[in-house]
């Protein structure tokens, strides 16, 4: 079995369960730029691709005991979630910070790439501190790319007031870059 447009998640799921690994494959074929994109947005650079396979590991692991009560890409969201905030967990009990390392990040960019790397700590930073529904809500908008309507449903809310929470959240981040902005500049 190769990629199956036509053909849904829980059956996949359902030939995975029943044997055929190359079920599993497909899943992962379909799945992985969403979850790669969603631990971009919230995992230093050096460690996306681990945190992205830690995430389809755990999947694979986890899928016989899948239950159809939410749909997949909801179960695998939510799988990302817990290992995004496992890797934390490791970090801090190792006493690791948070924030990529800037003198490493820079060496690992060319000289024109410096002010976005920059850009991109500083961005990093800024959504650890938000409450998490607000950081939830920019990254399903940003990183996963879904209209208001798609995040809406999956928050259980109404789409005016998944607008504003947007808002509240884009409007917290702009808060916690200018106070970055001014701490650097000082």
């Amino acid at each position: 079995m190769t990629s199956l447009p036509n053909v849904s998640d829980e059956y996949l799921i359902q030939q995975f369960v029943q044997g055929d690994l190359l079920a599993f494959d497909s899943l992962y074929n379909r799945h992985v730029k969403a979850v790669y994109k969603r631990v971009c947005f919230v995992i230093p650079e050096t460690d996306v691709e681990d945190v992205t396979q830690e995430v389809f590991l755990a999947a694979l692991c986890s899928l016989p005991a899948y239950r159809a009560e939410a749909q997949f890409s909801t179960w695998l969201r939510s799988l990302t979630n817990n290992k995004v905030a496992e890797y934390y967990r490791r970090r801090s009990r190792k006493k690791e910070t948070m924030q990529v390392d800037l003198v490493h990040a820079e060496r690992r960019s060319d000289q024109s790439n410096t002010n976005s790397v920059e850009d991109r700590i500083a961005l990093f930073a800024a959504l650890n501190q938000l409450p998490k529904q607000y950081c939830e809500v920019i990254i399903l908008r940003f990183a996963e790319g879904l209209q208001f309507n798609e995040i809406a449903k999956l928050l259980k809310q109404n789409p005016e007031a998944t607008k504003s929470l947007f808002r509240r959240a884009l409007s917290a981040l702009r808060e916690k870059m200018e106070v970055k902005d001014e701490q650097t500049s000082k």
